[in-house]
């Protein structure tokens, strides 16, 4: 199809039109969820009802001032930086492992380390519990973050395997040969050309533990609730609209980094495109 509007037949300018219209749809399905809760987080009643009594910051006044739910979200970001950071660590050994190993057993072992991105959440839980239980690391912070460093890893390994991709190794052999250590040409040579997909890659990870509520439901004890499993609580015991003002602040949370990582790959493009 041509990218010229004038050049196209009748029936790419359906088809053209009949693909936007789907696209708009599908995105506004998508995105309505989200458009139906915020002007609720605002609203001065308590109940969650439309059309809205009035506009009122009180819920998340209540978010803010109820120890719950800052205690809450003190987890999740304590565990979430910590498992990121593990992760950040594990994922890209197992990448730089993975991308000089030269096997038939490499796609297995690959399959194996992304199992957690594939295998339902549940059954993640359920196994991680199983283990866990039996060396005292549920209802454990350590517990939680070894969890949580299982599901995130398999994503930094994604992004910076994807790097390496086109990562030249002669260079770590010219530094190699110019007197450098293996730790010298890792951090002078391979990390500064790894660091977008390592950044993408914890942004990820930072998600997916920020926002986990299935293994917290199995593992957490009464001192690790995170933001998610106090929502998931609170739909269950009390609706309380102050659940909607924690539905915006997670909200804000993922679109703050989706566009920290769209920034880091326009910067990534923008290196390459200036290195060729």
């Amino acid at each position: 199809m041509s990218d010229n509007p004038s050049l196209r037949t009748p029936s790419q300018r359906i088809a053209w039109t009949a693909t936007v219209a789907i696209s708009t749809l599908v995105f506004i399905f998508l995105i309505a969820p989200i458009l139906a809760i915020m002007p609720l987080s605002f609203s001065s009643g308590s109940y969650l009802t439309y059309p809205l009594p009035g506009l009122s910051l009180r819920w998340y006044d209540d978010f803010i001032n109820s120890p719950r739910w800052m205690n809450s979200l003190k987890n999740s970001m304590i565990i979430g930086i910590a498992s990121t950071l593990l992760s950040m660590l594990l994922g890209t050994l197992a990448a730089l492992g993975l991308a000089q190993w030269k096997s038939r057993f490499k796609p297995l072992v690959l399959a194996f380390v992304l199992s957690p991105v594939v295998v339902p959440g549940v059954i993640t839980a359920v196994g991680l519990y199983f283990f866990f239980a039996p060396i005292g690391l549920t209802g454990s912070y350590l517990g939680l973050i070894l969890a949580h460093t299982a599901l995130a890893t398999p994503f930094v390994v994604i992004t910076v395997g994807a790097t390496l991709q086109s990562f030249d190794t002669n260079l770590a052999r010219a530094a190699a040969s110019l007197g450098a250590s293996p730790l010298q040409a890792f951090q002078r040579v391979i990390l500064p050309l790894i660091l977008p997909g390592l950044a993408s890659g914890a942004l990820f990870a930072f998600a997916t533990s920020f926002d986990e509520v299935v293994i917290v439901l199995f593992m957490a004890g009464p001192e690790q609730r995170t933001l998610p499993r106090e929502m998931f609580s609170g739909i269950r015991e009390n609706i309380s609209p102050t659940i909607t003002a924690a539905a915006v602040i997670l909200t804000t949370v993922s679109i703050i980094l989706l566009a920290t990582l769209e920034g880091l790959r326009r910067r990534n493009e923008r290196l390459k495109g200036g290195s060729a």
